[in-house]
């Protein structure tokens, strides 16, 4: 619901920035906000704003124009103040016409509305920090969000453009060169050519959502004796060694991959997998954005979601 500003054309706007400072699933879930902008405005250039360690999922994205990303840093005070000032001096340089913040956080607002927009839409925010709603032109409070799927979540603050949306599906380029470096990252780890590949991802940075490392360890043994496939285990270089407690414990061959891939390669491998079987996390949505099926493990969180 619309709550503040009215309706309006995109057509005619130039430039935007789309701001989405989330983790590395919602950036994926994003990706049909994206397309939607570029499909009802064609003649537009688009940006979009991530975290830094976000950023190599959108680079390759047909989307956007530009990716413009932010860092946290290891920096003191003299730095931190100089790094914001380039930072917002070059946001300003690009004078964009529309921002679209996709989170309720106070990061993006302060961004949008310091990038010199005239037009500024964000999610209306009731927790407290109402001087942040005052930073926009227009604001959404979406209704029945629980009831929806996450990729909507993002398409809801596109609401005052009134957008034909054709497609809600999440989605995530392969280029060739991404493809040619999976292969490679196959070779390197003597994974069969020959065998289908059934890409298992145990962790999160959520602990509470984790599943028991004993189960992921009867589940590889249950696959593994049964059917003729190339279990490869994924997951982030801090989760090497829990990783190689599952694949060391199995009775069956199984591939430790966990930093093995950057960010940006993860999608290239897994697309080169049959199935993904994972917790709720955000290979679980790189998986389903590169158009391959996916059995998802959900501990404590809404099972609509």
């Amino acid at each position: 619901m619309l709550v503040k500003g009215r309706a309006f054309s995109a057509e005619g706007i130039t430039r935007i920035l789309l701001i989405q400072l989330g983790d590395i699933g919602d950036v994926v879930l994003t990706t049909p906000t994206m397309r939607a902008l570029r499909e009802n405005c064609p003649h537009s250039e688009i940006f979009v704003f991530v975290r830094e360690h976000t950023r190599e999922l959108v680079e390759d994205c047909p989307w956007v124009d530009g990716v413009i990303s932010v860092n946290k840093g290891n920096r003191n005070l003299r730095e931190e103040i100089a790094y914001q000032r380039d930072f917002l001096a070059e946001l300003r340089r690009k004078r964009f016409e529309l921002t679209i913040d996709l989170r309720a956080g106070t990061r993006g607002a302060i961004v949008s509305y310091l990038s010199g927009a005239k037009v500024r839409i964000g999610r209306y925010s009731d927790d407290g920090a109402l001087w942040r709603n005052r930073l926009f032109t227009h604001l959404i409070r979406p209704e029945n969000e629980l009831e929806q799927y996450s990729s909507l979540h993002s398409l809801n603050i596109l609401a005052p453009l009134e957008l034909d949306v054709k497609d809600t599906s999440p989605a995530l380029v392969v280029t060739p060169e991404k493809e040619k470096s999976a292969l490679e990252i196959l070779r390197r780890e003597k994974v069969p050519p020959d065998k289908p590949i059934l890409a298992l991802h145990p962790f999160s940075r959520w602990s509470y959502k984790e599943w028991l490392t004993k189960n992921y360890i009867r589940l590889i043994n249950h696959i593994g004796s049964r059917y003729p496939v190339s279990i490869v285990v994924t997951g982030a270089p801090q989760e090497r060694d829990r990783v190689s407690e599952i694949v060391s414990e199995s009775s069956v061959d199984a591939y430790n991959f966990a930093g093995k891939t950057s960010l940006g390669e993860l999608p290239a491998v897994l697309k080169k997998s049959s199935l993904l079987i994972g917790i709720d996390s955000a290979a679980v949505h790189i998986a389903a954005a590169v158009g391959i099926p996916t059995i998802t493990i959900f501990g404590p969180s809404s099972p609509v979601s």
